[in-house]
């Protein structure tokens, strides 16, 4: 499961590396957080434009009193479950998620650090993502996941579903079946960097809720 993830590109340098872009305001931060703003990339009537939007979809349990906030469903495990078969069907639901690196938590409870993944010699690269409207956070997105490689597998069993640059318009525009086959498919071993930290898992209090994978 990924709840962490950075973006420390500027609008500018995203454009330039995803092309064609359309930047929008933006109050997403460099750490981004399920349940915080993060920067996405979709298309709509062959424009390629650039978002803040809600990481997470809103999720609420039936045993959660009416006055609970929803829980940010930011990752996706399986897409052909009900929940996301009918937006991953639909390309205009698709996006792309830009990060600059993801992080896994570990060592021991209470003194877990943030393990750090990129991929080699980009200094941004695109995470497989889906979005809606939400009538409780406005435009929201959740990540793809899949089996993890052998590069990630010391520290995580699951990955995001990372995208190679000449794979961006596919995702974009391909049928429900490339969708699939997006998901299940492994993500070179070779092509990612582990940096493992003494970084503190959990660094403020601005998130709390427990993030959901469906």
């Amino acid at each position: 499961m990924c709840n962490l993830y950075t973006l420390r590109l500027s609008a500018a340098e995203l454009a330039e590396h995803f092309g064609r872009v359309e930047a929008a305001a933006s109050n997403a931060g460099e750490e981004v957080y399920p349940g915080a703003p993060g920067l996405v990339i979709r298309e709509d009537d062959g424009r390629r434009i650039m978002q803040s939007m809600t990481w997470g979809f809103p999720l609420r349990l039936k045993t959660m009193p009416p006055t609970a906030k929803p829980k940010p469903v930011n990752n996706i495990a399986d897409l052909a479950k009900p929940m996301w078969k009918g937006l991953a069907a639909k390309p205009q639901w698709r996006c792309l998620i830009p990060l600059t690196a993801f992080a896994e938590a570990e060592g021991p409870k209470g003194a877990k650090t943030r393990t750090w993944f990129s991929v080699v010699d980009q200094p941004v690269f695109a995470w497989a993502g889906l979005w809606r409207d939400s009538a409780e956070w406005g435009p929201v997105y959740s990540g793809v996941m899949t089996d993890c490689n052998e590069a990630i597998r010391p520290v995580h069993d699951r990955m995001p579903v990372l995208l190679h640059a000449d794979e961006w318009d596919q995702w974009l525009h391909g049928s429900y079946d490339d969708a699939l086959t997006f998901q299940a498919r492994c993500f070179p071993d070779h092509l990612v960097a582990m940096e493992r930290t003494s970084e503190p898992w959990v660094k403020r209090k601005t998130f709390r809720e427990s993030p959901q994978l469906i």
